[in-house]
């Protein structure tokens, strides 16, 4: 690991190892307040020589013999001559074993002094010990060395600095139990962070899935606390998570420009990754650049795709696959024709075995000559092989991997078994990464999105923006302002010039020019949507195979539609016509 991906675990893990601090700090506490408290005095003795001359020569020699001698005095302290008289004198309950545990000597460097320290539980009796053992060890000195002439000691020992009472305890010590504390607290949290992110086996960054696949990552999903509640994003035209999308959408144009992907399965290695909200909005987004799309519940046992879009699921493949229905009735235009979508209709028994049918690769067939691009919700990967027959029925899929759900081995597993049926994987999307965790590959993920040029605006702007940008679309939604529909179909040839005539309650009609091919015109085999009355929801369900299409999508604004078909936002210059 290089410096940054410490740095980074640490901003990662910040809460975790302040949790540990903390305690570590609470623990430090606890145990000084538990532990008993200590105080400690010492005095000090003073240890001369007693010379029978006074020439220097005499001294120094006095001088030189206390300093070797006094080093010796330190040992003595702890004998029983010295202890012994000590308990007796302050008629103490303890033995010399245990008196010689509180009592210590010691001789500072370079001096003939003696500094006798006792410790205590109580303040006075630390200052008593310390002054007697200080005047039974000067006592002992004087007997143990050998008396001059005159019977004068030839050492004196004297108490110089008697200990005084102590005011405060030596022990413990508070204020450094807390500092320890709160550096241990620190090194066990950083351990803590460092080994779990190595144990750590799921996917965090597109780094992690380019390792693992050598499709590249399409695209990385930003997570939003309310994306259970508003699933679809692609039609917020500024949101950074709709911008993802665009972005996917891109991606996924360039994958193959010699020969574009136009059936697209979209699963996932587990449940609760977000492939259906990923096809979803994948679907919009595209159907929003102008193309024909078609979004096909593949999902038989766990369908979620009609529940985010409002949609019936009553009818559907089953029952185009069981002969019950033709595809012309199971379709259903949503959003006022922006996009088409084929439910999954009621759960059948064998999920795997209907969708490897000769009948569903018919209506594979007949979706691919009728749209641009077919965006296909599989089940996962790992848990059943429905997403694995699908895939070798399509052109490609696109693996969607939760961030810090989805482990390494799981992902791999995945694309094992999509590999064994032959299918080819277009790429990944990392979906619900943090908006905090961008790290140079989320596009202004906490930021919001603004147009290059823009100053970033405040908590208080974008609301108003919010609010003014709903009441526009319920505004829009009363009008029922519809586009041509030769805007929304393929039916009229790239020379020919489209008309239209809007209005908030006729349909409007075109007629194909001399120029516009045959097969432009509107049969039982196009799929129809349904007409919107002023104030209706935006999606409904068309059922009448014969009829024309009366209103395509009049949702987002856009452009006009370019010679491939596809429409383009202005701000995004075309580069290479896109091949949907």
């Amino acid at each position: 690991m290089e410096l940054r991906d410490y740095l980074r675990l640490l901003r990662k893990r910040w809460l975790s190892i302040v949790i540990f601090a903390v305690l570590g700090v609470a623990v430090a506490w606890g145990i000084t307040v538990q532990s008993p408290k200590i105080y400690t005095a010492t005095a000090q003795d003073f240890v001369a020589i007693g010379t029978s001359g006074t020439s220097d020569n005499s001294v120094l020699q006095g001088s030189q013999f206390t300093l070797q001698r006094v080093k010796s005095y330190t040992e003595i302290v702890s004998s029983p001559q010295v202890l012994g008289p000590v308990i007796d004198q302050l008629k103490l309950d303890t033995d010399i074993a245990g008196l010689a545990r509180k009592v210590t000597a010691g001789n500072p460097l370079d001096t003939v002094l003696l500094e006798v320290t006792a410790s205590d539980g109580n303040a006075e009796r630390a200052a008593q010990l310390a002054n007697a053992t200080a005047a039974q060890l000067g006592r002992v000195i004087e007997s143990l060395e050998p008396t001059l002439a005159g019977g004068a000691p030839p050492v004196k020992v004297s108490v110089v600095n008697p200990a005084e009472v102590p005011q405060a305890p030596s022990s413990p010590k508070r204020t450094i139990n807390l500092i320890l504390g709160l550096l241990v607290g620190l090194a066990l949290g950083i351990a803590w962070a460092v080994v779990r992110d190595v144990l750590d086996n799921t996917v965090k960054t597109p780094q992690d899935l380019a390792k693992l696949t050598k499709a590249a990552p399409l695209g990385v999903v930003g997570y939003a606390p309310d994306s259970r509640k508003n699933p679809l994003v692609a039609l917020d035209q500024t949101g950074p998570r709709s911008e993802a999308f665009r972005g996917i959408r891109t991606n996924l144009q360039f994958v193959d420009v010699d020969n574009p992907p136009r059936i697209v399965v979209v699963t996932s290695a587990l449940p609760e990754e977000g492939k259906s909200t990923t096809a979803c909005n994948l679907a919009i987004t595209v159907a929003l650049s102008g193309a024909k799309v078609c979004l096909l519940e593949g999902d038989l046992r766990r369908p979620r795709v009609t529940s985010y879009l409002g949609i019936d699921n009553a009818i559907g493949l089953t029952n185009v696959l069981a002969g019950q229905l033709s595809l012309d009735s199971a379709l259903v235009s949503w959003n006022r024709g922006l996009l088409h979508v084929l439910p999954s209709g009621p759960v059948p028994p064998n999920p795997s075995e209907l969708l490897g049918t000769r009948h569903m690769k018919a209506v594979l067939a007949e979706l691919r000559a009728r749209f641009d691009l077919v965006i296909i919700d599989a089940a996962p990967v790992l848990p059943v092989t429905d997403a694995a027959v699908l895939t070798s029925l399509a052109d490609g899929s696109l693996l969607v991997v939760r961030h810090g759900k989805t482990t390494r081995d799981q992902v791999t597993q995945a694309l094992a078994a999509l590999g064994l049926v032959g299918g080819r994987v277009l790429g990944t999307v990392l979906n619900f990464v943090p908006t905090k965790r961008s790290g140079g590959y989320g596009y202004g993920y906490g930021y919001g999105y603004t147009y290059y040029g823009e100053k970033p605006l405040s908590r208080r702007q974008r609301k108003k923006r919010r609010a003014e940008r709903a009441r526009v679309a319920r505004i829009g939604a009363d009008a029922g302002t519809d586009r041509s529909p030769a805007q929304s179909s393929d039916a009229q040839s790239p020379g020919t010039p489209s008309s239209s005539t809007p209005s908030s309650s006729t349909p409007s009609s075109s007629t194909p020019s001399s120029g516009t091919p045959s097969s432009s015109t509107p049969s039982s085999s196009t799929p129809s949507s349904g007409t919107p009355s002023s104030g209706t929801p935006s999606s409904g369900r068309t059922r009448d195979p014969e009829a024309a299409p009366t209103g395509p999508p009049s949702a987002p604004p856009v452009s006009a539609p370019s010679r491939s078909g596809l429409l383009r936002r202005k701000s995004e210059p075309p580069t290479v016509p896109p091949r949907f």
